[in-house]
Protein backbone atom coordinates (compact mmCIF):
# COMPACT_ATOMS: atom_id res chain seq x y z
CA UNK A 1 0.00 0.00 0.00
CA UNK A 2 1.62 3.28 -1.12
CA UNK A 3 -1.29 5.82 0.66
CA UNK A 4 -4.35 5.72 2.57
CA UNK A 5 -7.37 8.56 2.44
CA UNK A 6 -10.02 8.94 3.59
CA UNK A 7 -13.07 10.34 1.66
CA UNK A 8 -16.11 10.21 3.69
CA UNK A 9 -16.58 9.56 7.04
CA UNK A 10 -20.45 8.32 8.70
CA UNK A 11 -19.66 7.52 12.13
CA UNK A 12 -16.97 6.96 14.21
CA UNK A 13 -16.30 3.29 12.89
CA UNK A 14 -17.29 3.66 9.58
CA UNK A 15 -15.82 5.31 6.50
CA UNK A 16 -15.16 5.40 2.75
CA UNK A 17 -11.76 5.19 1.97
CA UNK A 18 -8.98 5.07 -0.91
CA UNK A 19 -5.85 2.94 -1.02
CA UNK A 20 -3.61 2.73 -3.72
CA UNK A 21 -0.85 0.22 -4.57
CA UNK A 22 2.79 0.28 -6.58
CA UNK A 23 3.06 -0.79 -9.74
CA UNK A 24 4.22 -4.44 -9.70
CA UNK A 25 6.69 -6.69 -11.61
CA UNK A 26 8.56 -3.82 -13.28
CA UNK A 27 5.17 -2.38 -14.03
CA UNK A 28 3.68 -4.91 -15.94
CA UNK A 29 1.15 -4.41 -13.29
CA UNK A 30 0.05 -0.93 -13.46
CA UNK A 31 -0.62 1.04 -9.56
CA UNK A 32 -4.07 0.01 -8.48
CA UNK A 33 -6.80 2.12 -6.49
CA UNK A 34 -9.29 0.71 -4.50
CA UNK A 35 -11.96 2.75 -3.05
CA UNK A 36 -13.58 0.43 0.00
CA UNK A 37 -16.26 1.11 2.38
CA UNK A 38 -14.97 -0.08 5.86
CA UNK A 39 -16.28 -0.76 9.14
CA UNK A 40 -14.03 -1.53 12.37
CA UNK A 41 -15.12 -2.05 15.83
CA UNK A 42 -14.19 -4.15 19.02
CA UNK A 43 -14.45 -7.51 19.14
CA UNK A 44 -13.93 -9.51 22.06
CA UNK A 45 -10.86 -7.81 23.24
CA UNK A 46 -9.23 -6.92 19.26
CA UNK A 47 -11.12 -5.56 16.00
CA UNK A 48 -13.10 -7.04 13.20
CA UNK A 49 -12.44 -4.82 10.19
CA UNK A 50 -14.83 -5.65 7.18
CA UNK A 51 -15.14 -3.82 3.67
CA UNK A 52 -16.43 -4.47 0.08
CA UNK A 53 -15.36 -2.12 -2.47
CA UNK A 54 -17.75 0.82 -3.90
CA UNK A 55 -18.83 2.01 -7.15
CA UNK A 56 -16.34 5.96 -6.77
CA UNK A 57 -16.82 8.47 -9.77
CA UNK A 58 -13.77 10.15 -8.89
CA UNK A 59 -11.57 8.08 -10.95
CA UNK A 60 -7.42 9.06 -11.33
CA UNK A 61 -5.85 8.15 -14.82
CA UNK A 62 -2.79 7.06 -13.32
CA UNK A 63 -4.32 4.25 -11.75
CA UNK A 64 -6.42 1.30 -12.86
CA UNK A 65 -9.32 0.89 -10.27
CA UNK A 66 -9.34 -2.68 -8.68
CA UNK A 67 -12.08 -4.11 -6.65
CA UNK A 68 -12.73 -5.75 -3.48
CA UNK A 69 -15.24 -8.04 -3.03
CA UNK A 70 -16.16 -8.15 0.50
CA UNK A 71 -13.24 -8.74 2.37
CA UNK A 72 -12.48 -8.77 6.49
CA UNK A 73 -9.69 -8.69 8.77
CA UNK A 74 -9.34 -9.92 12.16
CA UNK A 75 -7.17 -9.15 14.76
CA UNK A 76 -7.11 -11.22 18.43
CA UNK A 77 -4.79 -10.63 21.26
CA UNK A 78 -3.28 -14.53 22.17
CA UNK A 79 -4.60 -15.96 25.25
CA UNK A 80 -0.58 -17.44 26.29
CA UNK A 81 0.46 -13.65 25.19
CA UNK A 82 -1.76 -10.68 25.44
CA UNK A 83 0.92 -8.39 24.37
CA UNK A 84 1.11 -9.85 20.86
CA UNK A 85 -2.30 -10.58 18.34
CA UNK A 86 -2.91 -12.76 15.68
CA UNK A 87 -3.57 -11.19 12.59
CA UNK A 88 -6.26 -13.14 10.09
CA UNK A 89 -7.56 -11.21 6.82
CA UNK A 90 -9.94 -12.47 4.13
CA UNK A 91 -9.63 -10.42 1.09
CA UNK A 92 -10.94 -11.50 -2.66
CA UNK A 93 -9.47 -8.63 -4.58
CA UNK A 94 -10.04 -8.38 -8.40
CA UNK A 95 -6.72 -6.14 -10.06
CA UNK A 96 -9.16 -5.68 -12.74
CA UNK A 97 -7.07 -4.87 -16.08
CA UNK A 98 -5.56 -7.29 -18.59
CA UNK A 99 -3.12 -9.36 -16.86
CA UNK A 100 -2.12 -12.63 -17.30
CA UNK A 101 -3.05 -14.91 -13.60
CA UNK A 102 0.28 -16.30 -12.82
CA UNK A 103 1.63 -12.75 -12.85
CA UNK A 104 -1.38 -11.55 -10.48
CA UNK A 105 -0.84 -14.57 -8.11
CA UNK A 106 3.10 -13.72 -8.31
CA UNK A 107 2.16 -10.49 -7.30
CA UNK A 108 -0.38 -10.93 -5.02
CA UNK A 109 2.16 -13.34 -3.27
CA UNK A 110 5.01 -11.06 -2.99
CA UNK A 111 2.41 -7.73 -2.19
CA UNK A 112 0.93 -10.09 1.06
CA UNK A 113 4.73 -11.15 1.97
CA UNK A 114 6.01 -7.46 1.88
CA UNK A 115 2.65 -5.43 3.94
CA UNK A 116 3.04 -8.30 6.75
CA UNK A 117 6.57 -7.63 7.19
CA UNK A 118 5.83 -4.01 7.24
CA UNK A 119 3.67 -4.72 9.76
CA UNK A 120 6.13 -6.19 11.58
CA UNK A 121 8.56 -3.67 11.17
CA UNK A 122 6.22 -1.09 12.20
CA UNK A 123 5.09 -2.74 15.50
Amino acid sequence: MTSLDILDNFEENCCVMRYTTAGQLWNIISPREFVDFSYTVGYKEGLLSCGISLDWDEKRPEFVRGYNHPCGWFCVPLKDNPNQSLLTGYIQTDLRGMIPQSAVDTAMASTLTNFYGDLRKAL
